[in-house]
């Protein structure tokens, strides 16, 4: 009796034991479908944790993360993106797909047992997959962003009564190609969405051309000059020109220029003429005579090389066809400098027939504010590049070097009044300069030169003229402050 009791009592108790590990088992597999349904500890997907989440759960968790608006920072003010305003969207069924596919990719129940046993798999990262369009981003930072809060730089203004120049004020500028970088990378991340907008600095543009010939009139008006002024600009780096002639407050048609007395000035083109000739290895007399005439302003050595380089007897009408092959028609010299030279030629041109101003130019010699400046941008065109109109109109003629000794010459033509008194001291300037006098009064004055400066390089003539007399005092202050404005202009104080 005792025998069978306790092989019931133990049968009974494997039965329970077997059927306790039964539901034991049954309870746990039921828990492991259940966890199993859903995303394993530690899984993320594009930086979000997803554990313990299904597909549904898991798809909101990812939209409530990264529908989140991105705040731009422009200075001081604030900018809420809304990703969706540019296309934002994730690419959610790729996503979870390679999700599921990373829980699943051992067997149900070889996933059981290691669950079983207390052994997880390492957690699985699943990589961002979205886009958007670069297209819109770009049109709304340019649309909505910079043309709301960009500021343009004010330029710089003349100070009132004066030639110099007040300060301009810089700019901003949203730098569209940075913020799209930056603003990608802020879509891209969970916590890291704020963007400071990159900014540039833009800086003050010089006022306008035209603003600088009103100055200039300006200054002639201040002055209380009562003759008559041409001027002549040329931007050696865009080839922009102000060119005007101005009588009491009036501007005379320039087409075509005024005709002035050239005097010392015609040496520039006779300068030309001779080193068209001289070739490449010139003797150390004409040199020594160049340099006179230039740097000394000599007339007799202006005579002798002409004589000795260009012709015994016409040297002065071969300098005339020599400007007017370079399209410079109312330029001309028709005699030597010595006293009583004979006049070779009367030459009428286009600027000495106008009826409606008269300088009374010398019929020896004549240009025009335009035609030396041009000239003088042909020398410097030819000494930078060796190309321009000298090249052109005398091919196999001239050469950059020879250019060069050109300019070289005039820079050492030294005068620290007129064009000079205008610039910095220092500043490179190769000019030449002349007046006209009849028994000690003073008619007509000019000055003509390259002037080199920091802001840019430029061709400035002045001339003047009274049919009475010019006063050297106010008449050189005149084109010295004239000077001093285009130099102003072209190198405007900074702020």
């Amino acid at each position: 009796m005792r025998s069978r009791s306790s092989f019931s009592a133990l049968r009974w108790i494997s039965l329970f034991l077997i059927l306790g590990a039964i539901i034991l088992t049954t309870l746990q597999l039921v828990r492991f479908s259940r966890i199993r349904a859903s995303f394993p500890s530690g899984m993320m997907i594009a930086g979000v944790p997803v554990g313990g989440l299904n597909r549904q759960q898991a798809a909101q968790r990812l939209l409530e993360v990264y529908t989140v608006p991105v705040e731009m920072r422009y200075g001081d003010a604030l900018i809420h993106l809304e990703p969706g305003a540019i296309g934002f969207e994730l690419d959610l069924e790729s996503m979870l797909a390679a999700a599921d596919l990373a829980r699943s990719q051992q067997s149900f129940w070889l996933d059981y047992w290691n669950y079983l046993w207390g052994r997880t798999a390492p957690p699985a990262e699943i990589p961002l997959r979205s886009n958007y369009s670069e297209n819109r981003l770009r049109t709304y930072l340019a649309d909505e962003v910079a043309a709301r809060y960009d500021s343009p730089p004010t330029p710089a203004r003349p100070a009132v009564g004066t030639v110099n120049f007040e300060p301009g004020q810089q700019g901003t500028e949203l730098d569209v190609d940075r913020s799209v970088l930056l603003i990608e990378n802020a879509l891209h991340s969970t916590s890291r969405r704020v963007v400071e907008l990159p900014l540039a600095r833009t800086q003050p543009p010089r006022p306008s051309f035209e603003n600088l010939g009103i100055l200039l009139r300006q200054t002639i008006d201040i002055a209380e000059f009562d003759g008559v002024a041409g001027v002549y600009l040329l931007d050696l780096q865009n080839g922009q020109e102000i060119h005007f002639a101005y009588r009491q407050g009036e501007d005379l048609p320039t087409a075509p220029d005024v005709a002035f007395t050239a005097a010392s000035i015609i040496k520039i083109p006779i300068m030309v003429s001779v080193y068209r000739r001289i070739g490449e290895n010139p003797d150390a007399e004409t040199l020594n005579l160049l340099e006179k005439m230039i740097v000394d302003s000599g007339n007799d050595p202006a005579d002798w090389v002409m004589e000795r380089e260009i012709d015994n007897f016409r040297a002065p009408l071969e300098v005339t066809a020599d400007m007017q092959s370079l399209g410079l028609e109312n330029t001309f010299l028709a005699g030597e400098f010595f006293l009583g030279a004979p006049l070779l030629a009367s030459y009428e041109t286009p600027a000495n027939q106008r009826q409606d101003v008269n300088t009374d130019p010398d019929i020896y010699n004549q240009t025009t504010p335009s035609d030396i400046g041009m000239l003088l941008g042909d020398i410097y065109q030819c000494s930078q590049s060796g190309g321009g109109a000298l090249m052109a109109a005398f091919p196999g003629e001239f050469n950059q070097g020879e250019c060069q000794d050109m300019i070289n010459y005039l820079t050492r033509n030294h005068l620290p009044d007129l064009l000079t008194a205008g610039i910095p001291e220092g500043t490179r300037i190769a000019h030449k300069h002349g007046w006209v006098t009849y028994f000690g009064i003073m008619y007509t004055l000019g000055d003509a030169g390259i002037i080199y400066t920091p802001g840019g390089n430029y061709v400035l003539a002045v001339f003047l003229n009274h049919p009475e007399q010019l006063l050297w005092e106010p008449a050189s202050d005149l084109v010295a402050e004239i000077s001093r404005a285009v130099y102003n202009y072209y190198n405007l104080p900074a702020r």
